[in-house]
C-alpha cells in the first residue's frame, strides 16, 4: 500500500468515532477522494490545521484497491483561509463553495479546470474577504454549473446577463470593477442556485445562510 501525496482541497470532515474524521478532499490528479484521518482530534497529529475547510495542501495517503476509503497519512499546508472567515459573510461564502463543490463533483473523476476555478475564486476572496463576497458566489456559481454541463439559457435582466457574459470571458481577477452587493446579479444567482440544486435534487444547506446575509 505505497503512498502517495496529491495537491488538494479539504470540502468536508465528519466525526468518526472519538478522535478521527472522515476527510473528503479534491485532488488536482485523482479527484474526489473521501478518507480516514486517525487521532486528528488529538493534540498532537500529524495534520495540524491543514483539514480545515477549503486548506489548500499537499495530502499523503495510501489507497487500497476496491476500499471506498484511503487512509490519511498526514498533510502539508500550501494555503489556509482562515485569513477569510474573520468576516462572517465570507465565512458563510465559503460554506457554499465547500458544499456546492461536494456535490456537484464526481469521486475519483480529476478535474483540473473545476480545481482552478476554486482557487482563483479562493484567492480572489482572500484579497478583500469583506467586500468581495457576491462575485465570487456569482462567478464560482456560473462555472460550477457550466463545468456541470447543466448551463441552460439564462433567463435573467440585460445587467445580469452582461455580467454572466462577461464572467464566461474573463478570469475573476480581471472583471470590470463594480459596486458589488447582495441585490447584484441577485436573478443570476438564484438561477443559478436553482440548476444546481435540481441537478442534485436536494437543497443546498448553506444557501439561506448566504441569501441572509
Amino acid at each position: 500500500m505505497p503512498a502517495q501525496a496529491s495537491e488538494s482541497l479539504v470540502l468536508r470532515t465528519y466525526p468518526l468515532r472519538e478522535a478521527d474524521l472522515i476527510v473528503s478532499f479534491f485532488t488536482r490528479d485523482q479527484g474526489k477522494l473521501r478518507g480516514t484521518a486517525r487521532s486528528v482530534r488529538k493534540p498532537k497529529n500529524s495534520f495540524g490545521s491543514g483539514l480545515e475547510r477549503l486548506s489548500h495542501v499537499k495530502m499523503s495517503y495510501s489507497q487500497r484497491e476496491n476500499r471506498e476509503l484511503v487512509s490519511l497519512n498526514s498533510c502539508e499546508l500550501i494555503q489556509s483561509q482562515m485569513s477569510v472567515v474573520s468576516d462572517y459573510g465570507a465565512c458563510v461564502a465559503l460554506d457554499y463553495i465547500a458544499e456546492v463543490s461536494e456535490n456537484l463533483l464526481s469521486p475519483c473523476e480529476p478535474d483540473e479546470v473545476f480545481f482552478r476555478l476554486l482557487l482563483s475564486v479562493l484567492a480572489h476572496l482572500r484579497e478583500d474577504p469583506a467586500g468581495r463576497v457576491w462575485p465570487a458566489v456569482n462567478y464560482f456559481s456560473l462555472w460550477a454549473v457550466r463545468l456541470s454541463g447543466v448551463l441552460g439559457e439564462l433567463r435573467v435582466g440585460p445587467e445580469s446577463r452582461r455580467i454572466a457574459e462577461e464572467m464566461i470571458q474573463k478570469p475573476i481577477s480581471q472583471l470590470q470593477p463594480r459596486d458589488w452587493n447582495k441585490s447584484s446579479a441577485a436573478d443570476l444567482r438564484r438561477s443559478l442556485i436553482r440548476s444546481m440544486q435540481d441537478h442534485i435534487e436536494r437543497r443546498l444547506q448553506s444557501v439561506p445562510l448566504l441569501e441572509a446575509l
